[in-house]
């Protein structure tokens, strides 16, 4: 079954890692002499925490019989 507890709390971590990313990358991108593969690889694990968040928010969720 799942733990409901688990789901919320690795959300809070993996909301944590994003908003720590999207810091990291406005300062690279201000500061101008960023390297562009590491832009791009950071803003890829960005978008994987975001699409992951959204699979755990939607185990959350009860399934409604339509």
């Amino acid at each position: 079954m799942i733990d409901v507890q688990d789901i919320q709390r690795r959300i809070i971590e993996l909301d944590v890692e994003h908003r720590d990313l999207d810091a990291v990358i406005s300062m690279l991108t201000a500061d101008g002499h960023a390297d562009g593969l590491q832009l791009r690889r950071l803003k890829k694990r960005k978008l994987q925490l975001k699409d992951h968040i959204t699979l755990l928010k939607m185990q959350l969720v009860p399934d409604i019989p339509a």
